[in-house]
């Protein structure tokens, strides 16, 4: 099956070039560009594996049918991406993060693993450019710890689902435990690169259980299913 590529907005024009330099800033002010390993090795290794409970969530334990399109919203190094497209081939799987240096270690994994249905785009997550109603199934783990625009990002979710599509978003509930991946990268960047500053905050955001679950109330979801586990908080929303 030939990977997804995001078909685009009818709005959307070609790069300009002050994008293409807005691009390159970004790369140079971004720790997910200066130390990319280190936040695939902790998303890897560190961070707990929800691949079951996504697949449970949105699928009910059955499989899915096949041609079924799913994206990952702030994929990182495309952990899960590669995992469910490894586990369903009959699937579409598209990653997408705004960090080219994430998806180079993403496409690297999937390369090296030989799937064939998993790909990965460099976009601006809270303005996707791909048509309405574009997926079945979306996932979108920890982008909120440090995305401010939270509500815009929800929208955007729901814009690009199907009717009747879910969406699965895992966060971590504990501020402390959710810092500790960007309290070092900050400190590897400041000795390998000089102390320069970075956009990303030095502590992560954590959403508590109120704060959460209204996240998800002002769009017109069919159903919402807000639960916590250990140090994790989930959401899993249909689409009417």
């Amino acid at each position: 099956m030939p990977p997804t590529v995001i078909a685009p907005r009818q709005e959307t024009s070609a790069t300009s070039p002050r994008e293409t330099i807005q691009a390159a800033s970004e790369s140079a002010d971004s720790l997910f560009e200066r130390v990319a390993w280190l936040y695939a090795f902790c998303r890897e290794r560190l961070f707990r594996d929800d691949t079951s409970r996504i697949i449970s969530a949105l699928w009910q334990n059955n499989t899915p049918p096949c041609g079924v399109r799913v994206i990952e919203l702030g994929c990182g190094p495309g952990f899960y991406s590669r995992k469910i497209a490894q586990r369903f081939p009959q699937i579409e799987v598209t990653g997408v993060d705004r960090s080219e240096s994430q998806l180079r270690w993403a496409r690297q994994r999937v390369s090296s693993s030989s799937v064939q249905n998993c790909s990965f785009e460099r976009v601006n997550i809270l303005s996707l450019p791909c048509a309405d109603a574009s997926f079945d199934a979306l996932i979108a783990s920890r982008i909120f710890t440090v995305l401010p625009e939270r509500r815009q990002a929800v929208a955007e979710m729901f814009r690009v689902l199907k009717t009747g599509g879910r969406c699965f978003i895992a966060e971590p509930r504990y501020a402390f435990w959710a810092s500790i991946p960007l309290f070092s990268m900050w400190l590897l960047a400041s000795v390998i690169h000089s102390g320069n500053g970075y956009r990303e905050p030095t502590r992560a955001t954590v959403l508590n259980a109120k704060a959460f679950n209204e996240l998800f109330q002002e769009l017109p979801w069919e159903t919402v299913r807000v639960w916590q586990d250990g140090r994790y908080q989930y959401a899993l929303c249909k689409k009417g």
